[in-house]
């Protein structure tokens, strides 16, 4: 299985499995975390002062990949920092990750339905 998984806070081998539909299993899985570098104020984001989402971004990403590979028999797990706007994050990771699934690890309600609109591949969101 390759599996992307989208998180905007640390995630970890057990929240992963529970998101995941039916019996997961991740050994052997091939992960990818991408972490979007989200500005938190709309001042910062229009003055193009991304330097902090980036480095929140980096630590996300760097924590939720060393909880999965201490927590699962994944065969590897590596991670990115991906785009402010998530589904441009997703496009972007797909060009070379070719998932088998992407699991939707964030607070944005609307990217579901949106995510499984313009990627072709399964989207399941928890």
């Amino acid at each position: 299985m390759h599996l992307l998984v989208l998180a905007d806070e640390p995630v970890d081998a057990a929240r992963v499995r529970a998101a995941l539909p039916g019996e997961p299993d991740l050994e052997g899985a091939r992960v990818l975390v991408v972490a979007p570098a989200r500005n938190e104020s709309r001042l910062a984001f229009w003055v193009s002062d991304s330097d902090e989402a980036i480095a929140d971004a980096r630590d996300v990403e760097e924590q939720s990949v060393a909880a999965l590979q201490a927590g699962t028999d994944a065969a590897a797990v590596a991670g990115e920092v991906g785009e402010s706007e998530p589904l441009l994050a997703l496009r972007d990771a797909l060009v070379t990750f070719p998932a088998d699934l992407v699991l939707l690890l964030t607070g944005d309600d609307d990217l579901e339905a949106q995510a499984r609109d313009a990627l072709d591949v399964r989207v399941v969101r928890a």
